[in-house]
């Protein structure tokens, strides 16, 4: 056998016993660094170090390698057309990474804020280097009055984290440890009914039912592919009233063309278009996002909505 001289005569205290510990501490380091890499590819999701730190909560893995993270405005009491709005419904801010190459990755999302809170978030947005690309309404008759700030930054990921961070702070957006999300429950909402109208099966959110439709081409923003999950597939959300009711909202993702013809199919159907605007300012091909309200039958509004989505170039079922 071949002597090892580290493994013989030890004292503690001693050199070789220091240098010991210092290899073998190292080499433990190395296997769990390793593990805890493997475990995050074989979960798909990207690595963006410092981000999750900087934000204080874990990102979700998203497909088209995207991380994104979620801050429900639970602090506020909004209610539109006498319905309580839950924040899966139309009050949850967001943020979501993607690596772009050479150590950059881009980053986009929308906060929900009252109106007191857009001016101090926007100025610490600003001075952190993260640029916003619309603010306005969605949603019509709702009280408070709540405003959403659309942002883009390219750069370090962590540092752009950190910057929204510091603005998120500006406001009273709840920033500690998320909350555990609440029990799906379809409590009278006809899951089923509202993906065999629209050709497309939703996600419950707690109580709210959820529904991406992406579209058939490829979009990008400054030369960069940005996957659906960043914020450009249209968006549908059902919050059970009772009675098989709802009240709907999200926004469509159109091409100018598309526009008026999904008013139309819309307003056919009993939906209010509750407002027209973009979301971004280098996206190609160009993009227009349509907010929407109504509280009715949940499985009639379905039928509308397909409709729209019929005139727009959206991934759908037969």
């Amino acid at each position: 056998m071949v002597p090892r001289p580290w493994a013989t005569n030890l004292h503690p205290g001693s050199t070789v016993q220091t240098l010991r510990s210092g290899f073998l501490t190292l080499l433990a380091a190395t296997f769990l660094s390793s593990a805890i890499c493997s475990d995050a590819s074989a979960q798909g999701a990207p690595a963006f170090p410092g981000v999750e730190e900087a934000l204080g909560r874990k990102g979700a893995a998203q497909p088209g390698e995207v991380l994104k993270f979620s801050f429900p405005r639970s602090d506020l009491s909004v209610t539109a057309d006498g319905v309580a709005i839950k924040p899966a419904l139309a009050l949850g801010s967001w943020a979501a990474f993607k690596q772009i190459g050479k150590g950059e990755s881009m980053a986009m999302g929308d906060l929900v804020l009252t109106e007191e809170e857009v001016g101090p978030v926007m100025r610490a947005l600003q001075a952190g280097g993260i640029e916003q690309t619309a603010v306005h309404n969605h949603l019509l008759h709702e009280s408070p009055q709540v405003m959403y700030v659309h942002f883009s930054a390219h750069g370090d990921a962590a540092k752009i984290a950190q910057s929204l961070r510091t603005a998120l702070d500006k406001s009273k957006t709840p920033m500690g440890t998320p909350a555990p999300p609440a029990a799906a429950s379809a409590a009278d909402l006809d899951t089923a009914g509202i993906a065999r109208e629209l050709g497309i099966a939703g996600k419950l959110n707690g109580a709210v039912y959820q529904v991406s439709v992406p579209r058939r081409e490829r979009i990008t923003d400054m030369g960069h592919e940005v996957p659906p999950s960043m914020g450009v597939a249209t968006a549908i959300n059902f919050q059970p009233t009772g009675g098989g009711k709802a009240a709907v909202t999200g926004d469509f993702v159109m091409r100018a063309g598309e526009v008026n013809k999904v008013i139309r199919a819309l307003q056919a159907h009993g939906i209010t278009p509750s407002a027209l605007h973009s979301h971004m300012l280098n996206e190609e091909p160009r993009l227009f996002f349509m907010h929407f309200w109504a509280n009715d039958d949940a499985v009639t509004l379905a039928k509308g909505f397909r409709a729209a989505l019929n005139e727009t170039a959206s991934k759908l079922g037969s």
